[in-house]
């Protein structure tokens, strides 16, 4: 598969774009969205923010507490920038229908650069089957992009309205914007909802899984959703124990450049220390133990100040 490919971006530039796996997870005991328009408003929410931060959406779901989304960004700030857009948007949403605020301060988002094959069909496959969280099944769930993939079926007829033909009141009333939408493809059913195949780079997922339906199919049923979940979600938002991160460190290491962590070079610590302080929650501390580097050298790769009471005289 081709996981770092040529796109032309939300502002108009052709850029070379990598995948992204972006989640935003709420509480247990809060429920975000609480009917169905609420589950609209955050798949319009999506792609209002992709199209503002300048990434572009392969697939998402967005269930009662949280939602998932794969996109193609330039970088990790762009990927940063989009999930904390969603974030604020909706937190703008809840607040005005349900004149309750702070309800978003405890939810975390987070973004994930999918840095490897497995990693990013896996991710794929997991995003769509958190349809299962809400009790679906995955092919008939409303709030999922998974319709758009290995479809040839039309939009949905004469009755698919385009959003960049709509008025400012109509796009304020159905997009929940005042964006200017008047470049997008959109295109919305007889109900207003947005047509996944028209919001969604399905080509992108298609050619990774090989054009093959049957390959994203297996692949969704014979997931470990337990192991994903923690890949993607858990272990990037909860501290690791030493051993713990010392085994995702050699996982990723020997991903990258095929050795142990105590056989690479100071260049390439340099280059793994930053991706893992960004994707796991860690420390200086633990960095500096599982790399075998002092303190001073750990902040230094990540321009950070070296942590109080660690600094030599």
């Amino acid at each position: 598969m081709k996981r770092t490919v040529l796109r032309e971006m939300p502002d108009g530039s052709v850029r070379y774009v990598q995948p992204y796996h972006v989640s935003m997870e709420g509480q247990e005991t809060v429920v975000l969205c609480r009917d169905d328009e609420d589950y609209d408003a955050m798949v319009k929410i999506i792609c209002v923010c992709a199209r503002r931060k300048n990434v572009i959406v392969i697939i998402y779901a967005v269930v009662s507490n949280h939602s998932h989304v794969a996109i193609l960004a330039l970088g990790q700030e762009d990927a940063d920038d989009f999930g904390e857009e969603i974030k604020r948007m909706y937190s703008m949403w809840f607040s005005r229908k349900y004149g309750r605020t702070g309800i978003m301060r405890k939810v975390d988002v987070k973004a994930l650069l999918l840095d490897n094959d497995w990693y990013t069909r896996n991710a794929l496959a997991y995003v769509p089957r958190n349809a299962l969280d809400n009790g679906c099944n995955v092919s008939e769930y409303p709030w999922s992009g998974y319709k758009a993939m290995f479809s040839n079926a039309q939009y949905a007829g004469s009755s698919a309205k385009k959003i960049a033909d709509m008025t400012k009141n109509e796009i304020r009333t159905v997009m929940h914007t005042g964006d200017k939408l008047t470049d997008v493809q959109w295109l919305a059913d007889e109900e207003g909802r947005l047509i996944p195949k028209s919001i969604c780079d399905f080509e992108y997922l298609e050619q990774a899984f090989e054009h093959d339906q049957a390959y994203f199919l297996k692949t969704i049923g014979g997931q470990n959703s337990a192991e994903m979940k923690h890949k993607l979600v858990e272990a990037p938002r909860h501290m690791l124990t030493d051993n713990e991160f010392l085994k995702i460190a050699e996982e990723t290491t020997q991903r990258w450049f095929s050795s142990p962590i105590d056989q690479i070079s100071i260049d390439r610590k340099m280059r793994l220390i930053p991706y893992l302080f960004r994707t796991v929650k860690t420390t200086v501390h633990q960095l500096s133990r599982v790399f075998g580097l002092s303190r001073e050298e750990v902040s230094r790769i990540l321009g950070r100040p070296c942590p109080a009471g660690h600094r030599r005289a």
